[in-house]
Parts: C-alpha cells; structure tokens; sequence
C-alpha cells in the first residue's frame, strides 16, 4: 500500500511542476491570525525595549529610567495582547466554530419520546 502511493506520487511529480503537500493543521481564522500577529509585534517591542533599558542602565545613561518604565508599560501591553488572541480565538469558536448536531448516541428530545410513545399506543386501543 505504502509503494503504490510513492509511486503515485512520483507519477504526478513527474506531470506537475508544484504539488500540493497536505498540512496536519488547519489555517487560523483571520481575526485569530490579526491578534496573533498583533501580538507578536508587540511583543517583539517589549523585548527590544528591555534590551536597551538594560544596557542604558548598565552604561549609566540617563535614559534607563525613561526605557525601563516605557519597558514595563510595554509588558503590560504584551500581555494583554497574548490574551487578546487566546480571547478572540474562543469567540470566534463560539461563533462559528461549533457545529450543534446530536451525535447518533444522543437521547432524543422528550416531546419526540413522548410523541412517538403516543403513536405506538394509539394502534392498540384503536384495534381493540
């Protein structure tokens, strides 16, 4: 089975000039990926910002103080932005990601046990 797709495989990478690989994980959504994005850039500020208030502190210079608390500000920020993208990855799921079907396990509803429970009956009284 494993030969027949390698050989598969190199019969169309033989006809085509791009093949296609099939990825294990999906794309993110758009505003999952903006956040992430978003989140990435401002968390790359924030450690370019404690990298410099470190060394303005090491040489001396007068604005390590001014760097350091934009640095801790910056913290903040980041933080609240990792967050954003977990947050706007559980509501977009909420939104759009749920698929509500009862899986063939699931009990149905009472009315419809009732329901049927009834019809089931009603041949019985009717024949007697």
């Amino acid at each position: 089975m494993g030969s027949d797709r390698t050989m598969e495989h190199e019969a169309r990478s033989a006809r085509q000039l791009w093949v296609e690989e099939e990825r294990g994980r999906r794309r993110m959504p758009d505003p999952v990926r903006d956040a992430a994005v978003r989140a990435v850039l401002i968390t790359s500020v924030t450690l370019i910002q404690a990298v410099v208030a470190f060394f303005c502190s090491l040489a001396g210079s007068w604005l390590a103080f001014p760097v350091t608390l934009s640095a801790v500000a910056s913290t903040v920020v980041a933080t609240w932005s990792v967050l954003d993208v977990w947050i706007t990855r559980q509501v977009w799921r909420q939104r759009n990601g749920v698929v509500s079907e009862p899986s063939s396990t699931a009990r149905p509803p009472l009315r419809a046990r009732r329901d049927e429970g009834r019809m089931e009956a009603a041949p019985l009284s009717e024949a007697a």
